[in-house]
């Protein structure tokens, strides 16, 4: 597909830069997926790869329109900031999901499985229900 003869040069070659290096996340985003084991660790890569990919198909998309209109042309910003806004609580919704799930079906999760955040407060949780069973118990009278 060619582009049409008003765009500039430059403008075409940085889109296809953007675009490639789009592809190119992408396809990281997709063997990371598929080599890791766990769903926890399989979450990341797509998360933060597609990220990336949209935020450059977005700049080359801005890059193109601009060049071909010869004015700023913006209205593509929506598309990355709702992207943004709505991965990383579509990414946190997924995994308290599995964690609800995998308490549902009584399957304790592996140490390494959990994230970080989310196995300190796991552990901070357990603390302060052991602290309120510990509190709630009547000394014991050795009499």
């Amino acid at each position: 597909m060619m582009m049409p003869a008003g765009v500039s040069l430059w403008a075409e070659i940085a889109v296809a830069v953007l675009l490639v290096l789009s592809g190119v996340f992408t396809l990281t985003a997709a063997i990371g997926l598929v080599r890791f084991k766990t769903f926890f660790q399989r979450m990341h890569p797509p998360a933060l790869a597609f990220s990336f990919s949209a935020w450059c198909v977005t700049l080359a998309t801005i890059i193109y329109f601009s060049a071909q209109d010869g004015k700023l042309s913006l209205h593509a910003w929506l598309i990355i900031i709702f992207l943004s806004l709505t991965v990383p609580v579509t990414t946190i919704l997924l995994a308290r999901t599995e964690l609800f799930r995998r308490r549902i079906a009584s399957v304790k999760p592996a140490e390494e499985d959990i994230p970080p955040a989310l196995h300190y407060q796991a552990a901070a949780r357990q603390q302060r229900e052991q602290q309120a069973a510990a509190s709630s118990t009547p000394p014991s009278n050795p009499a």
